[in-house]
């Protein structure tokens, strides 16, 4: 709304000092620092509300250090970093932007899924929660959402250049363009390092060449699932999740950042993505947010964000990946998420498998996720965060040197 505000009073009344709103840079800068300052400010009086509403997590005793002084920390505090991404957004963002109206409804879409999810934890004393076919169908709506949009919608496009051969490429670009609505994604280390989804489906004939949406929407709804799933799995110790993803979204700010704007794509030989620097303003919003959270969620936790919080964290950071067609990607750059899933997936797995064959359950972790599995041998709460951050930056950085290195 500022946004909007500003350019008008620029553009009509001409006051100094104005025209600084239209630059993305100053935008970004000003949503790190109004993030902060609600998650400061809000999570503080959420946290007081809690404690009087008595909304505290209940610990089932797996034998973990630490845990049971975690009984009745307040919990839903999702609800703190998800204001504080939305209200820099809706101030400092072109809200006409599709980008920035896909991310606000994942944003509270998640956000809802999460908060029925701890609602009736807490309030209907359900330790279930809401039953898991019903967050998968929320995620996989959202993923139909998502994908229709980007598969179908025309102002999602990326700009082509005539070459000197005559044809189009999406990078090096010249002064003969056209923004065209295009399915490609960047395949990492790679030198021509473009797929089309389309080309999938080129084997199977002319008849479908119009429905590769077939498959790109189920991507789009499994990249949702498992990364919203693995954000909510490794939300297990004080400010992991949120630590992890403010890493992740300083790396996808990045990415928005040059993806969006015309001389850096050239110079760094990727995709220009019309429109899409915008997003460097939410994805700083969303590490503002992420790292007023970890003021009062480092440890000893003040609070939990709950399923609100980590539900949201994951399907953010999947859209914004899809967006910026960075989606291969995601494997390495949520390194993190990926091996708290498997972790899970493979001790089941195993156990299930050992009990059939032997007639008991056998296991190759102490305990899923991998972080109580470094609990259980001894590691201190806060060592293992931190070493889990230290992981996540290296991925990272590996995740940036692909825009070099191919």
């Amino acid at each position: 709304m500022l946004y909007y505000l500003f350019r008008y009073l620029n553009e009509h009344y001409h006051i100094p000092g104005l025209g600084v709103f239209q630059y993305t840079t100053f935008r970004a800068g000003l949503a790190v620092v109004i993030s902060l300052l609600i998650a400061l400010t809000f999570g503080h009086r959420l946290i007081k509300l809690l404690q009087k509403k008595q909304v505290g997590e209940s610990i089932r005793d797996l034998g973990l250090q630490g845990q049971i002084e975690k009984k009745g920390t307040p919990t839903m505090g999702g609800l703190i970093i998800i204001l504080a991404i939305l209200v820099p957004v809706i101030l400092l963002c072109r809200l006409r932007n599709i980008y920035i109206i896909l991310m606000i409804l994942s944003t509270v879409w998640l956000g809802l899924i999460g908060f029925l999810d701890d609602y009736i934890k807490v309030f209907r004393k359900n330790k279930e929660g809401l039953s898991g076919r019903f967050k998968v169908l929320g995620q996989v709506g959202l993923g139909i959402t998502v994908g229709w949009v980007l598969f179908y919608s025309n102002e999602i496009t990326v700009r082509e250049y005539l070459q000197p051969n005559g044809q189009y490429s999406a990078i090096s670009a010249t002064k003969v363009f056209k923004d065209v609505h295009l399915m490609i994604t960047t395949v990492p280390f790679m030198k021509n390092n473009e797929l089309n989804y389309g080309d999938l489906f080129a084997t199977a004939g002319t008849f479908f060449n119009g429905l590769y949406g077939l498959l790109y929407i189920p991507i789009v709804i499994f990249l949702i699932t498992a990364v919203s799933n693995g954000a909510n799995i490794t939300d297990g110790l004080d400010g992991l999740a949120a630590g992890t993803s403010a890493i992740i979204g300083i790396t996808l700010a990045i990415f928005a950042f040059v993806s969006g704007n015309a001389l850096l794509a050239d110079y760094l030989d990727v995709m220009f993505i019309p429109d899409s620097g915008e997003l460097v303003i939410f994805c700083t919003a969303f590490v503002g947010a992420c790292i007023g959270f970890l003021w009062y969620n480092s440890y000893p936790a003040q609070v939990f964000m709950g399923d609100t919080g980590s539900l949201a964290l994951g399907g953010i950071i999947a859209v914004l990946a899809l967006i910026v067609r960075k989606e291969l990607l995601i494997p390495v750059l949520c390194g993190i998420f990926l091996i708290e899933n498997l972790s899970v997936i493979v001790q089941v797995s195993y156990f299930k498998y050992t009990r059939r064959k032997y007639g008991e359950g056998r296991r190759l972790l102490r305990m899923s996720p991998l972080h109580h599995h470094y609990q259980k041998l001894g590691y201190h709460e806060s060592k293992i965060v931190s070493r889990f951050w230290i992981v996540g930056i290296m991925l990272a950085v590996i995740t940036l040197v692909t825009l070099k290195l191919r």
